[in-house]
C-alpha cells in the first residue's frame, strides 16, 4: 500500500513538471510569436511644406470661392513608418494639429502614401500621395460630403525646422511697398454729384504696418518704451508675433496668419510655444501687448 502510494506521488509530480514545462514552452512561444516592426524609409521622416489648394471643380455652383483660405500653408509631418508600411504622423493647416495614420504602397521605387485623420472632426479627411522626386504631390478629399471645401491638392517640399532668433520678415508686397492687413478692412460709403445725377459707392479701407517690423527684432534686442511709443498697433502685433513665428507656433487667426504664411522660413509645428521663449522674449511680448492696448492704426486705401 505505502508502495504504491510513493508511486502515485511520483507520477503526480512527473506530470506537473511536463504540464509546468509545456505551459512555459507554450509561454515562450507566444512572446516569440509577437511581431517586431521596425522603422523604414526613414529619407521620408520630417516636415513637408507647401500650399494647401482649394480644388475648385468639387465646389457647388453658387459656393464661391474661400477669400482668406484659399490656398493656407500646410505642413505634413512624417514622423514614422515601418517595414510593415505602416505610417505615422501629423499635419498642420490653419492652426489645427490633426494626427494621421496610414500606410506606405511600394512598386519600385514608386511610394504611394494613403493617410487618414482621425475622423472625429467635421474638417478631417485623407490625403492621397506620390513621391516623385523630392516632392510629395497630391489631393486631401474630406470624409464628409456636406462640408464646403470637399477637396485641396498640394505640392510639398521637404523643410527642415530649427528655431534662429535672426529670422526677420521680408516685405512681401511689392506693389504696396508694405504689409498690409487685408483681413479687418472699414468700409465708407461715399457720395459723388455728377450734374443731376448723384453716386453713391464703398470705399474699402485697410491699416497697413510701418518699416519697423522688417527691422526690430524683439527676439534678439531688449525693446524699451521709446522703441514702441511711436508704432501702429498693427506694427507691435506683428513684431510680438514674428517671434512666436520663429518657433514654429501654429497661427489660428486669419488675420495674423496672413502675414506668416508667405514667409519661405516660416514652419508651424505647434500650439504651445511658451517653454521655448527666452526671458528676453518673454519681456519683451510683456512690453508689446501693454502697448497694443492703447496704440491706434491709421486706415488707408489700397489696391489688391
Amino acid at each position: 500500500m505505502r508502495k504504491n502510494l510513493y508511486l502515485i506521488v511520483m507520477l503526480a509530480a512527473i506530470v506537473g513538471c511536463k504540464d509546468g514545462k509545456s505551459k512555459k514552452n507554450e509561454a515562450h512561444g507566444t512572446k516569440d510569436s509577437v511581431v517586431v516592426e521596425h522603422e523604414a524609409h526613414q529619407e521620408l521622416y520630417g516636415n513637408w511644406v507647401g500650399e494647401f489648394v482649394v480644388d475648385e471643380k468639387t465646389l457647388q455652383e453658387g459656393d464661391g470661392l474661400p477669400i482668406t483660405d484659399y490656398s493656407p500653408k500646410i505642413n505634413l509631418t512624417i514622423k514614422k513608418i515601418t517595414d510593415k508600411g505602416r505610417v505615422f504622423g501629423q499635419n498642420v493647416v490653419k492652426g489645427n494639429l490633426r494626427s494621421f495614420v496610414g500606410k506606405l504602397e511600394e512598386n519600385g521605387s514608386d511610394f504611394r502614401l494613403l493617410l487618414d485623420e482621425p475622423g472625429d472632426n467635421k474638417s478631417d479627411g485623407r490625403f492621397e500621395i506620390k513621391l516623385n522626386h523630392d516632392t510629395l504631390i497630391g489631393s486631401w478629399t474630406a470624409y464628409d460630403p456636406g462640408v464646403k471645401i470637399k477637396k485641396r491638392s498640394f505640392k510639398l517640399l521637404k523643410k527642415q525646422f530649427a528655431y534662429n532668433p535672426n529670422l526677420m520678415l521680408k516685405n512681401q508686397d511689392e506693389e504696396n511697398g508694405t504689409l498690409v492687413d487685408w483681413i479687418n478692412e472699414k468700409r465708407k460709403e461715399e457720395t459723388d454729384v455728377d450734374g443731376d445725377s448723384t453716386y453713391t459707392y464703398v470705399i474699402q479701407y485697410y491699416r497697413s504696418a510701418s518699416p519697423a517690423v522688417f527691422t526690430v527684432n524683439a527676439s534678439k534686442q531688449k525693446l524699451t518704451e521709446k522703441d514702441l511709443k511711436n508704432l501702429k498697433k498693427l506694427d507691435l502685433e506683428i513684431i510680438r508675433n514674428t517671434i512666436f513665428a520663429r518657433h514654429g507656433y501654429a497661427f489660428t487667426k486669419p488675420s495674423i496668419r496672413q502675414f506668416f504664411e508667405p514667409v519661405d522660413w516660416y514652419v508651424p509645428i505647434s500650439k504651445d510655444v511658451n517653454a521655448d521663449l527666452s526671458p528676453l522674449e518673454k519681456d519683451n511680448i510683456a512690453l508689446l501687448t501693454r502697448f497694443e492696448k492703447y496704440a491706434t492704426d491709421n486706415y488707408d486705401t489700397f489696391g489688391r
